[in-house]
């Protein structure tokens, strides 16, 4: 067929601050995390076919097969709402164009799920909630619902899909570094050790910020300052790759407000105020010359109905 493909941009999103507050029975950790989305995209384009699905990725050595959350999730989706679908054509073609690192901390994997949620649910027509798509999205990862949802920030509690929208950054910009290698999601879990005074610690830091939050915001949605920004999962990375602690020291001196990894990492995410651009913008060039993924985005807004103001990579000129 020669129809006009679909298309569905992925953000980015960076953990403004991840707590971890306990471990499950079942072996998962428990969360309070306030994530942003960002304008640094993946680009997803759908096509109907026949029957099956064809995943390609341009450009990439990902899996195409059920290794892939994209295609994983797109048979999650014809299981699910296949019979919501009219004519003879129940399969999809998909074309995956990766900008978002891998396995970076930035939850790409589980924007793209998200997007072919969303993307498939438009192309067939299938009329499914986005508390249905919500609902795909968390048997495939606790992120997923957060990218499914319309608010650009949420805080996240639960194993991260109990979601809460927030007011997130207001007035700066992001510098992401990533130093050019993986981390294993699971790898950091396994060896985040959770000593009983660690997990007291924990819990009642959650519990003074509910305090906190409830005191100075009714609504539940607390301007972020920069402040309360915590990684509990960045000791753990930082431990085996001692890069993370050296590019957000260099972040800092060269006049980031603040720096923190973001999720398991290894990516560092830089905040600098929108008025300093010029001092962000000479960051951008210096890191450049170090690293192979740098990227100076902006947080995605609350009246940022679509992809946001940058480009397709969200990069600022």
């Amino acid at each position: 067929m020669n129809q006009e493909p679909l298309t569905r941009l992925a953000p980015a999103k960076i953990n403004l601050y991840l707590r971890v507050t306990g471990r499950r029975s079942d072996g998962y950790h428990t969360l309070d995390t306030l994530m942003q989305k960002l304008a640094l995209f993946d680009r997803l384009e759908l096509r109907p076919r026949e029957e099956g699905i064809r995943l390609h990725c341009p450009d990439s050595d990902l899996p195409r097969d059920d290794r892939n959350l994209v295609y994983r999730a797109a048979a999650l989706f014809l299981a699910r709402a296949g019979g919501r679908i009219s004519g003879n054509l129940r399969g999809v073609e998909l074309r995956l164009f990766k900008t978002i690192p891998v396995a970076a901390g930035l939850g790409g994997g589980s924007s793209d799920a998200a997007a072919t949620l969303k993307g498939m649910n438009e192309l067939f027509r299938a009329g499914c909630s986005r508390e249905e798509l919500a609902g795909m999205g968390l048997e495939l990862g606790a992120d997923v619902p957060f990218f499914v949802a319309s608010f650009p920030a949420a805080r996240a509690t639960g194993i991260g899909e109990v979601l809460a929208p927030a007011a997130g950054l207001a007035g700066y910009r992001v510098l992401l570094v990533n130093p050019g290698f993986s981390v294993s999601t699971r790898w950091v879990y396994q060896n985040l050790a959770l000593t009983p005074e660690e997990k007291e610690f924990n819990l009642n830091s959650s519990r003074n910020d509910d305090a906190g939050t409830a005191e100075t915001c009714p609504h539940g949605k607390p301007d972020f300052d920069v402040s309360q920004m915590k990684n509990d999962l960045q000791r753990v990375t930082a431990s085996r790759h001692r890069e993370i602690g050296e590019i957000r020291d260099l972040l800092l001196r060269q006049g980031a407000e603040a720096a923190m990894m973001s999720g398991s990492g290894p990516t560092v995410f830089a905040l600098f105020p929108a008025q300093e651009m010029d001092r962000a913008r000479l960051c951008l060039r210096l890191l450049r010359q170090q690293y192979p993924h740098v990227f100076l985005v902006e947080p995605v807004g609350p009246d940022q109905s679509g992809p946001g103001s940058g480009s397709i990579s969200g990069e600022l000129a």
